[in-house]
């Protein structure tokens, strides 16, 4: 039967191309979707000859505008003072009529005659980001622009993207070209995270250690932290930002309407400062060294009058820095083992007539937080600074779920929305594991991005009014290049940008999949490492069928499809897609389609595979006997592949009702075979799928279905197999690759019901 690794593409239904797409496109192709949109009759057209009439050329606006139309070779617009008269052939940039507008909104008129962009500020500045998402990808000497009447304005004030500088280092114009994609897409704060246990990533000048010191770790973990056999490349490791580069950076970042909100962690999350200065610990005798691997640490800032003065002067040089209204103070992740066994700090726990270590965090955030009100500024903290009681004028990022956010704003407190389960983090994986570059785990396609709604239907309208906005962020363990870090922020940062700007009603998947090639395209043409999408009407699946019919579209504009039939992989060399077709599969038989994208700059999408089979679905077998649960047998040993289980020395059997292998966890190295039988209700199409820390392998009928054998964690591939119905044999293998108590999950959809969780219980031996 099929072994197959599964992933759920988009079906795309229009076909799309960049003068058709603004013609059937409700959008006109604006991402982030706009607040109202009037087509209107006939074109603009822009030329050299088109005069460019703005209320103030100092406006940094304007300025960014006609240094946009400078860079296109065949355009030299003339620039005027607009002194309200009426004239044809002008771009008018402008305030006038504006008083109605929602804070940075904007109003773009495009009829034959003129354009005009009305907004004050920052409204003035996206209606002029609208404008040039207007233009035609590929322009000579003129642009011809749709008539149309755009109002627009933002869902949230606070639309944010995150960027982790200190497990991995990025330059400052790399910073620059980051700040240039949020500014593209209507993003407008910058959560810049500064330092953790890997590495100090800003100067100090009072605490120079804290760069020099702090800022290098001698080596770096290879693969996976939770892999078995810990390598490093042996190679130190640096890099921090100058407090001019700093500055730079924010001015950088102000020109384009993005505000820099700086993260300097603490209590927890602390490694790299106290290996500069020891005395910030809990143990001061000890010897320190800046973590080389990923992971939470126990070696935390000690709540002493030593620490506080050294987070207050570092704080001082950070808000003397950083105009923002927040400041970032981390909060997240801190262990209490080191407060536990330190006799200072019970003293301090009992001096306090606090609970335990949960009250000694709130009084550290609490105590932090009124140096930092008292420089006339605001906290941001984790949801982790809910626990043992909420500084009173803080705003709660919530990270873990939505559940720390909703009591901040039960709470009345500001909440922003980044939970890692909504598709927010973009550390997670995009599609399948084994082939996507490796991650920390977890699955955020950007339709999950996309479909998130910040607001929660749980609280009251008041306690709505709370939910400042929304936030992804990018940790960067696994991404150790510039190239990667676009890779994992496109195109997920456009699904966020309209998840943060659009109205929750104009929000439609289909209509910003027709809206991506366009800007995918944009991305192309200025060098982004984006990852490009299958094509469109390419799907990963198993079907039964005795033809293949074959309609496809390519997901970039001006890109390429190669397709192969034979099994082989596609490439540039193989056949190209020109037109749609159709393949016959004689009865018995099976045809696999394999695509492959190709951008016109040679980015290339990840492979496509469809296959039909004309053949009789897997027979049942016989089976009578009714006793729940499945037979397991635990062995000995350490394991690279599941096949070597079958040879281990048998050290347990028995039968169990759980697959939950920590009631296994007997050896530090080991595994288990679950056999049985499984139940099938109806004949069709069965989808396996799993969730597992270690490796893992799913036969049925002894044919494989699902093979997960590699050393990361939150595996989520899966294999579709065809069954008749009736009972079928069940063989599941797992062993255990990290040392840890790690979980295994199965899951089974059958034909027509949800994706549903498989308990051991639900074999029968």
């Amino acid at each position: 039967m099929l072994k197959k690794h599964f992933c759920i593409a988009l079906i795309y239904l229009l076909s799309f191309g960049a003068v058709k797409a603004q013609s059937t496109d409700a959008n006109m192709g604006i991402i982030p979707a706009p607040v109202s949109v009037t087509k209107g009759v006939g074109e603009f057209v822009l030329s050299q000859e088109t005069v460019i009439a703005a209320d103030s050329l100092d406006n940094k606006a304007v300025q960014f505008f006609i240094s946009y139309l400078k860079d296109k070779e065949a355009l030299r617009n003339p620039v005027k003072a607009n002194n309200g008269n009426q004239g044809n052939n002008l771009i008018v940039l402008t305030s006038v009529g504006t008083d109605g507008l929602a804070p940075e909104g904007y109003r773009l008129t495009v009829t034959p005659q003129r354009i005009t962009v009305a907004g004050k500020g920052t409204g003035l500045f996206y209606g002029i980001r609208s404008l040039m998402q207007l233009f035609p990808p590929e322009h000579g000497a003129t642009i011809k622009l749709p008539c149309v009447e755009i109002e627009d304005y933002p869902r949230f004030g606070y639309r944010g993207l995150h960027l982790d500088v200190c497990r991995h280092f990025f330059g400052v114009e790399f910073v620059k070209k980051y700040i240039d994609l949020m500014a593209s897409y209507k993003l407008n704060t910058f959560h810049w995270h500064l330092t953790d246990d890997q590495g100090w990533r800003i100067e100090i000048k009072k605490y120079p250690k804290l760069t020099q010191v702090g800022g290098m770790r001698a080596q770096t973990l290879l693969g996976s932290y939770r892999a078995k056999g810990a390598q490093y490349d042996g190679i130190p490791y640096s890099g921090f930002y100058t407090q001019d580069e700093i500055r730079e950076v924010i001015k950088y970042a102000a020109d384009r309407y993005i505000t820099i909100i700086p993260e300097i962690e603490m209590p927890g999350h602390a490694l790299a400062a106290i290996a500069a200065y020891p005395e910030l610990s809990c143990d001061p005798e000890r010897t320190y060294k800046v973590a080389e691997t990923w992971g939470v640490f126990d070696d935390v800032f000690c709540p002493s009058e030593k620490t506080f003065s050294f987070l207050q002067d570092v704080l001082t040089e950070v808000i003397d820095l950083f105009p923002s209204k927040y400041i970032h103070i981390g909060g997240d992740e801190c262990p209490k083992e080191a407060w536990k066994k330190s006799a200072f700090c019970q003293q301090l726990i009992k001096k306090l007539k606090l609970k335990d270590e949960h009250g000694l965090q709130s009084y550290f955030i609490q105590r932090m937080e009124k140096f930092v009100n008292a420089k006339g500024r605001s906290i941001i903290g984790w949801d982790e600074i809910l626990e043992g009681g909420l500084a009173p004028n803080a705003t709660v990022m919530s990270w873990r779920g939505e559940e720390g956010g909703i009591a901040a704003a039960k709470q009345n407190h500001n909440v922003i929305m980044t939970p890692s389960s909504n598709g927010l983090y973009f550390d997670h994986l995009q599609g399948p594991r084994n082939i996507e570059p490796l991650s920390i785990g977890g699955f955020a396609p950007y339709p999950k991005v996309y479909n998130y709604n910040p607001v929660p239907a749980v609280l009251s309208a008041d306690q709505q009014k709370y939910i400042l906005g929304v936030q992804a962020n990018l940790w960067t363990e696994y991404i150790a290049t510039e190239d990667k870090v676009e890779y994992m922020v496109l195109p997920r940062m456009m699904a966020l940008a309209e998840t943060a700007w659009s109205p929750l009603a104009k929000k439609d998947i289909k209509d910003f999949d027709l809206r991506l090639p366009k800007h995918f395209a944009w991305l192309d043409e200025h060098g982004y490492n984006y990852r490009v999408s299958k094509a469109i009407g390419a799907v990963d699946t198993l079907t039964i069928g005795s033809k293949l019919t074959v309609d496809l579209k390519p997901p970039v504009v001006g890109a390429k499809i190669y397709y192969t039939l034979d099994g082989y992989k596609p490439n540039e060399n193989t056949l190209l897609y020109e037109h749609p077709f159709a393949v016959d599969i004689p009865e018995g038989e099976s045809r696999e389609l394999q695509t492959i994208v190709i951008t016109p700059t040679g980015h290339q999408s990840l492979t496509s595979r469809t296959v039909m089979t004309n053949r009789p679905l897997m027979p049942a077998v016989t089976f009578e006997a009714n006793t729940p649960g499945a037979k397991y047998k635990m062995v000995s040993g350490s394991f690279t592949e599941a096949a070597q289980l079958d040879d281990a020395p048998v050290i347990d059997s028995g039968v169990t009702k759980t697959f939950n292998t920590g009631s296994f966890r007997k050896n530090k190295a080991y595994g288990v075979i679950f056999s049985g039988y499984i139940r099938i209700d109806n004949d069709g199409k069965y989808l396996f799928s799993s969730r597992a820390g270690d490796g893992s392998v799913l036969m049925i009928d002894d044919q494989l279905i699902l093979e997960n054998s590699a050393k990361n964690a939150d595996v989520r591939d899966g294999g579709e197999v065809l069954l008749k119905k009736g009972t079928h044999k069940f063989t599941l293998k797992y062993f255990n690759t990290t040392n840890r108590a790690a979980a295994l999950h199965i899951y089974m959809q059958a034909p027509g019901k949800p994706k549903g969780e498989l308990s051991a219980e639900t074999i029968y031996n």
